[in-house]
């Protein structure tokens, strides 16, 4: 046993310190990023925002509005080859849309089917546990057969496995964020995870030193959080529940007591293992909730106030580039950070 004695923080730990700016306006901040990769022959410049690979989320009709800011949505794992082939009918740019896979046999062969029927430029190797040596052989084997393409996967919370990833599974970018998202049970089911920031300031510190990416997955309640993200060295920022509750996300709009909601869910819940394959093992527990969320309408409204909102922090601490938030970012640690008097 072993106790770690330093203070790990999340999102609501911290403040950004304002500093002395240049710039005169939001208009004049710069959003896109542009990268190349440590392992991957192909660039990718775009907002380096990511929609998360859930049923409710990682849809075509969020694609649609998504992909217009030059923000990545990764598509759930359940579309197969017909799908992709339907979806590229109506219009597919490969450069904000991921196809997710997880590490069995029968999610290779779905892989294999889906980048035989259209063109792809990145992967996303998603698992809740990363720390399976099965998932680095998994990467290690998709690498050798798409050794070009953009490869992702996850989630992880720690340096050393991080940088294991990058080296000996051949990722380009590793996915951080073990518990954090709204709809995750996993801290509370298994006491294992790590406070969010802490977690993409170690692993982002291991990633940059091998040439490798970060993505910080989940945790995102407001465009501060994000951020906050971006300043502690993520390099991408997913978010779920967030782009959740919007006409764009299926499922029907539940009235209330005069008030609308429409349904969200975690990817490990009762909910999407019956929606998936039936049932749920006996032998595994819930790691997800199933919620109802307030209905939000057109979620273009919802990127714009988040893009505006990322904008805003770059005034305020002179990154006249999305990329330059880290070196421009001091974290101040707070007791208190929002004054919830009306909230």
């Amino acid at each position: 046993m072993k106790i770690e004695e330093d203070t790990k923080l999340d999102f609501g730990d911290v403040l950004i310190r304002p500093k002395r700016t240049t710039m005169s306006s939001r208009s004049e901040v710069d959003l896109e990023r542009q990268f190349t990769f440590p392992h991957s022959t192909l660039k990718w410049k775009g907002v380096p925002i990511i929609a998360a690979n859930m049923d409710t989320i990682g849809t075509y009709e969020v694609y649609n509005v998504l992909s217009k800011h030059k923000i990545i949505t990764a598509f759930h794992k359940f579309y197969n080859a017909e799908d992709f082939i339907s979806m590229q009918g109506l219009g597919l740019d490969p450069n904000y849309f991921m196809v997710s896979s997880g590490i069995q046999e029968s999610d290779l062969r779905r892989l294999i089917s889906i980048m035989d029927s259209i063109y792809v430029k990145f992967i996303c190797i998603d698992v809740a546990n990363g720390y399976m040596e099965q998932l680095i052989e998994f990467c290690s084997k998709v690498r050798e057969l798409y050794p070009e393409k953009i490869i992702v996967a996850g989630n992880v919370v720690t340096r050393e496995i991080t940088e294991e990833l990058i080296l000996r599974g051949k990722v380009d970018i590793v996915k951080i964020g073990i518990g954090p998202g709204s709809a995750c049970l996993t801290r509370t089911q298994t006491g294992v995870g790590m406070p969010q920031l802490s977690a993409i300031m170690e692993c982002a510190d291991a990633a940059h030193g091998v040439n490798g990416y970060i993505i910080g997955d989940g945790g995102i309640t407001c465009p501060g959080d994000v951020s906050k993200g971006l300043g502690g060295g993520a390099d991408f920022i997913m978010i779920g529940g967030q782009f959740s509750g919007h006409d764009e996300n299926p499922g029907q709009i539940i009235e209330e007591n005069g008030k609308q909601y429409k349904m969200f869910y975690g990817m490990s819940s009762e909910t999407a293992m019956k929606t998936h394959f039936g049932k749920m093992d006996k032998y595994r527990s819930s790691e997800g909730r199933t919620v109802k969320i307030k209905y939000k309408g057109a979620l273009e409204n919802t990127v714009l106030n988040y893009l505006g909102g990322i904008r805003s922090t770059c005034t305020y601490v002179n990154a006249h580039k999305i990329k330059n938030i880290p070196k421009c970012c001091t974290f101040v640690k707070v007791n208190k950070q929002l004054n919830t008097i009306y909230a």
